[in-house]
């Protein structure tokens, strides 16, 4: 059959995860850095997360795919939720100040460390947040040193999947992603790393 189906261009996606949370079928996952729709039977077409893509990637076309099926995206939500917030174990403190070096909620996670601006500039924020470990910052204000020292603690002390650097497009705020580079080499660690650039506008782009 023909009908209305969520469409991802992948050349414009840059796997910031924002449309996860949207998508109340679990019908979109991140694979290999990118927004893919897993199963058109997942995807009931009406594009409620269109408008999370700060890339404009996600559109909705009219193609021939399955019919939408409720009851199998019932199984698929009980059987394979896609990481969030609600089911990793709870973690605080936030501020990379007051973490400890070691903590449970630091093993085999991928870590997102924002600057503190960028919760309250970027639209769809906790889009960002889905599956990872958030630790906050600001190298204005903080010895990046200090901050690069506290990283390698962490990273030499717990298994880092990943990491995702979030600042502003103030040239101050790269001082977070300075850090992270230095913590990884004092880990003698291959971390994947991926730096985002938040704009004044609320809008965000990949480095």
């Amino acid at each position: 059959m023909k009908r209305k189906i969520v469409q991802i261009n992948p050349a414009l996606c840059n796997g910031c995860g924002a449309c996860i949370p949207k998508c109340a079928e679990g019908a979109l996952q991140i694979i290999n850095n990118k927004a893919q729709l897993i199963k058109d039977t997942y995807c009931d077409g009406l594009g409620a997360c269109i408008g999370q893509c700060p890339q404009n990637a996600i559109t909705v076309t009219e193609r021939e795919a399955e019919a939408f099926d409720q009851k199998a995206v019932q199984t698929h939500l009980k059987t394979n939720l896609p990481p969030s917030a609600s089911n990793l174990t709870p973690q605080w403190p936030l501020k990379l100040d007051l973490v400890p070096p070691k903590a449970p909620f630091f093993e085999d996670s991928d870590l997102l460390f924002v600057a503190d601006c960028v919760p309250v500039v970027l639209k769809n924020f906790h889009g960002l947040t889905v599956g990872k470990r958030v630790l906050i910052g600001c190298p204005k204000f903080n010895d990046a040193r200090a901050y690069a020292a506290k990283l390698t603690a962490i990273l030499s002390q717990n298994n880092i999947k990943s990491i995702t650097v979030v600042h502003m497009e103030v040239p101050c705020c790269t001082g977070l992603k300075w850090a992270v580079t230095k913590a990884i080499e004092g880990s003698a660690k291959q971390i994947p790393l991926k730096e985002y650039e938040v704009k004044i506008g609320g809008n965000i782009v990949e480095l």
